[in-house]
């Protein structure tokens, strides 16, 4: 037999452990560049309001609420992702690139299983793998293509002897004694963060279903700004990490505790009644 008080505590148990896995998540890519770090919000579930007032004359100067809420424990409401920026380390490696406005994310060619998606990172080590016909494309360590302003994956001919991007998001190529701008970088911003999915691999997508103008607009290339040869470093903070997690710990325990003593009143119920 279970009563209202253990069917509580055991549903907002099993959201505590998802907040604890978040806050692992975390903790396990404090050292990743680029990384985002997520934080849970929780609600209430279904709650039932019981007025144990039967006579209402009775309610002058009374100045507690007039009626118990009883609930059926708590949920994970919400998953956010904070896209503030993370320290910036400098590598010295010409295709680093660092994002310094917050929710500022460049833009992924990503091939699924359903077609093409569009997907979204702060992380900007990007590398140039060559294609059969010779060419170069600008791609994401994962080999996914770097979206270039009008769209497309950026692609460049192979014939230079040294490529850079500035601090607008412009790929610059040297051939010969000449620099040429030859490619401009998508860099999007999330006006709704939240709505943002987490796919794996510091990358976010728009859920199905939700318009791409209501989350993310595009950013003019005066606008972008970049710092080359750096990369972003992870924005999580450790000690607020470990301050969350505590506090989950306790709410953990204090639910299992209120199992653990239901239980012992109901024992104790049980042989008042033999």
């Amino acid at each position: 037999m279970i009563n209202r008080s253990m069917s509580q505590a055991a549903v907002t148990m099993g959201q505590l452990q998802s907040k604890m896995d978040v806050i692992g998540h975390n903790l396990s890519n404090v050292n990743t560049h680029g990384y985002k770090s997520k934080t849970s919000s929780f609600s209430s579930l279904l709650y039932q309001q019981m007025d144990n007032l039967s006579h209402y004359e009775g309610e002058a100067n009374r100045l507690t609420h007039d009626g118990v809420r009883l609930g059926t424990g708590a949920k994970l409401g919400i998953t956010n992702v904070d896209l503030s920026q993370g320290s910036l380390q400098n590598t010295g490696r010409a295709l680093d690139v660092a994002l310094l406005e917050n929710n500022h994310l460049f833009g992924l060619q990503v091939h699924t299983e359903n077609g093409m998606d569009i997907q979204y990172t702060r992380s900007g080590n990007f590398y140039l793998n060559q294609m059969d016909d010779g060419s170069m494309i600008l791609t994401n360590s994962d080999g996914y293509p770097v979206m270039g302003i009008d769209g497309n994956e950026v692609r460049i001919e192979n014939d230079f002897s040294d490529i850079s991007i500035d601090k607008n998001g412009r790929v610059v190529v040297t051939r010969g004694e000449g620099q040429s701008v030859e490619a401009q970088l998508n860099v999007v911003e999330a006006v709704r963060p939240r709505t943002l999915e987490s796919v794996g691999n510091n990358r976010f997508r728009l859920p199905d279903g939700v318009a791409a103008n209501e989350v993310i607009t595009d950013v003019v290339p005066q606008d972008i700004q970049l710092q080359s040869e750096t990369l972003e470093a992870s924005n999580v903070n450790i000690s607020n990490q470990m301050t969350d997690m505590l506090m989950a710990q306790r709410a953990y325990q204090f639910n299992a505790k209120s199992i653990s003593t239901s239980d012992q009143m109901m024992g104790l119920v049980n042989q008042l009644r033999s």
